[in-house]
C-alpha cells in the first residue's frame, strides 16, 4: 500500500516499557469497554479472558481524563524513524487519522485520535492494567491508546507465511477500528450486553472483533487508489492466519467454538471484504446482529 510518510504533527505516538511510563498523551474515560484481546492470543498461549481482565480493573480506576505532556515533535520523528515497521506504522496511523477524521466530519460527529505506543519491554503496565507482548497488538479503552511490538509483525508472517505490507497495516487498522468503537460507544453498548446475558459474552465479543475487521477495510476502501496489486490477498492470508479456529488448530487444540473470541478465518476474512467493499456503514450491522 503506498502510504504517505508518517506526519508527527497530525499523530500522537510515544513508547512504553517496563516503568509504565508512556511517553505522550495519557487519560481515561468515564465508560469502559471490553478490552481487544490480542490477535494472536490463542496461538501466544494467553488466556482471552486474562486480558479482558485489564479493563474490568480499569473500569475500577476511570475518572475525569487526565493529559499528560505530550513527547516532542523529535522524539515523536525518533521514535517513528527507529525502524522500519516504526515507520510503516507511523504512516498508517496518520492515514487512519486522517480518513476517520474526514469520515466523522462528513457524518456531523465529533473526532478524537488514539494515542500509539510502541512497546519496549515484555511486560509493562497500562491504563487498563498489567500487560505483555504475549498478548500481541491491543488497544486500551482507558486512554485511547492502540499498544504495538514491532515484533509482533515477524510472529505474523510466520503464521501468515505473508510478508506483504499490507498483512501489517491490517493489524494497525484493526486496532484502530476499536478506537472507532470507543467514541461511538458501540463497545459500552457491548459492554452492557455482555453483562446482563454472560452466556452471549464470547459471541459478543467476536461480533466487535469482527467489525473491528469491517473497520479495517473500510479505511481500506476509502483509500482504494493507494492500493497495490495483491495487497487485499495479504490481508485476507492475515485475516485467516489469526481466526480462532485457525489459531486453535495450530496450537494443537480441539476446535471449539463456544471459546472463540475473535471469529473464524472465514468470518474474519469476509468482514474485511465487507468493509473494504462497502464502506463503513456496512459494519454497522455486525454487532447489532451480534
Amino acid at each position: 500500500m503506498r502510504l504517505n510518510p508518517f506526519d508527527t504533527s497530525k499523530i500522537d505516538v510515544g513508547t512504553t516499557g517496563g516503568s509504565g511510563r508512556s511517553v505522550g498523551k495519557a487519560g481515561g474515560v468515564g465508560c469502559l469497554t471490553i478490552v481487544i484481546a490480542a490477535a494472536g492470543a490463542l496461538f501466544f498461549g494467553v488466556d482471552p479472558m486474562q486480558t479482558i481482565g485489564l479493563v474490568e480493573g480499569a473500569q475500577q480506576q476511570a475518572g475525569s481524563p487526565q493529559v499528560a505532556e505530550r513527547s516532542s515533535p523529535t522524539d515523536e520523528q525518533a521514535i517513528c524513524s527507529s525502524n522500519p515497521y516504526a515507520s510503516e506504522t507511523c504512516a498508517a496511523l496518520t492515514s487512519l487519522n486522517q480518513t476517520w477524521e474526514q469520515t466523522f466530519a462528513q457524518q456531523g460527529v465529533g473526532f478524537r485520535q488514539p494515542a500509539l505506543r510502541f512497546v519496549t519491554s515484555a511486560r509493562f503496565n497500562t491504563d487498563c492494567g498489567p500487560a505483555s507482548v504475549g498478548m500481541g497488538p491491543f488497544y486500551c479503552p482507558a486512554n485511547e491508546t492502540i499498544y504495538i511490538d514491532t515484533g509482533f509483525y515477524d510472529e505474523l508472517a510466520g503464521m501468515a507465511g505473508e510478508r506483504g505490507d499490507f498483512a501489517r497495516l491490517y493489524v494497525v487498522a484493526h486496532e484502530y477500528g476499536h478506537h472507532i468503537q470507543t467514541i461511538t460507544g458501540i463497545s459500552g453498548q457491548i459492554r452492557s450486553a455482555q453483562n446482563a446475558n454472560p452466556s452471549q459474552a464470547n459471541a459478543l465479543n467476536v461480533a466487535l472483533e469482527l467489525q473491528a475487521d469491517c473497520y479495517a477495510g473500510a479505511w481500506a476502501g476509502d483509500n482504494r487508489a493507494r492500493l497495490d496489486p495483491g495487497d487485499l490477498q495479504e490481508g485476507l492470508r492475515a485475516a485467516s492466519a489469526i481466526g480462532d479456529d485457525n489459531l486453535q488448530r495450530r496450537a494443537g487444540r480441539r476446535i471449539n467454538p463456544e471459546s472463540f473470541t475473535h471469529g473464524t478465518s472465514e468470518q474474519r476474512q469476509r468482514a474485511l471484504q465487507l468493509g473494504l467493499q462497502n464502506g463503513d456503514r456496512a459494519c454497522d450491522g455486525i454487532t447489532q446482529r451480534g
